[in-house]
């Protein structure tokens, strides 16, 4: 049984790692340079609106399109945030859960099929009464993908970006000296490390990933644009202090080890007055 499980969290990782490769490098179906006149709903109406609004924001501080790609990033983890909140909020409520949850595993600890059909029934019963949605941690992921797909095109097809530097690089070729890329997998690591410390029990699949999604973001950031390091850089800095000011983990903890303590406390005193009981009626008999 735990070979199966460990085999599904493999498969979902690897899964993850295959869709972002695809995503960044085999789905860049078009090189063609984006203009006003391309055609298709992808190049017209995706790819086109991000490389417009990163060259208007470009001219506006100063032509520098390095700038112009950090408020756009900026603003699109803006755009997202409201779900982004929702996400953290459900994480939190999720991780309030976690006793109820173990109660429920503990009284449906028998593996036959009818058990552990209640145990699901009574855990999704416990999500509904208490509005948590447990797959709305990964409704962010999939929404920032092609979010991601169309800023690689906007860079890609996009001449004045493409061959606009910005400090030692480029913004169209990879970063020489790979700075950008080990940043980029530092501030994901952080930013994916921080928002799991919210989580009293972690979830081993996603726990992995935390180690593997940086390995990813440095190999991609040492093959792609370094405008895309760039942007990934960014991103991860925001979600940081997103984090910090939403869901701060380090509060969390403070606030669960104070309920763990009042509960210690609580279970201490009913210990002591049941035993004050047995020893008055100990007493009576006695007598």
């Amino acid at each position: 049984m735990k070979k199966k499980k460990r085999f599904k969290q493999k498969l979902l990782i690897a899964s993850l790692v295959i869709g972002l490769m695809a995503v960044l490098s085999g789905c860049g179906y078009s090189t063609d340079p984006i203009t006003s006149e391309s055609t298709g709903f992808w190049s017209h109406y995706i790819v086109y609106p991000l490389s417009a609004v990163i060259k208007w924001f470009s001219e506006l501080f100063g032509g520098s399109y390095a700038v112009g790609i950090i408020v756009v990033t900026i603003l699109i983890r803006l755009l997202i945030m409201p779900l982004m909140i929702k996400q953290l909020k459900s994480q939190k409520a999720m991780t309030n859960l976690q006793p109820k949850i173990k109660e429920l595993q503990e009284k449906y600890s028998s593996k036959d099929n009818e058990t552990k059909q209640k145990l699901q029934q009574e855990t999704m019963r416990l999500y509904q009464e208490n509005s948590v949605n447990p797959m709305m941690g990964c409704l962010p992921l999939l929404i920032q993908m092609p979010i991601l797909l169309g800023f690689y095109q906007a860079i890609s097809r996009t001449a004045e970006i493409k061959t606009d530097t910005f400090l030692w690089m480029q913004l169209g070729d990879p970063d020489p000296y790979f700075i950008l890329p080990v940043v980029a997998a530092l501030t994901t690591f952080l930013s994916s490390k921080i928002s799991m410390m919210g989580q009293t029990q972690q979830n081993k699949s996603m726990a992995m990933i935390v180690y593997i999604m940086p390995v990813m973001i440095l190999f991609m950031g040492i093959t792609l644009p370094s405008a895309l390091a760039l942007y990934w850089i960014i991103g991860n800095i925001f979600t940081v202090f997103q984090t910090l000011l939403i869901n701060n983990p380090f509060k969390n903890k403070r606030e669960q080890e104070a309920l763990a303590a009042a509960q210690v406390a609580e279970d201490r005193l009913k210990k002591k007055a049941a035993n004050m009981k047995a020893s008055k009626k100990g007493g009576k008999k006695r007598k």
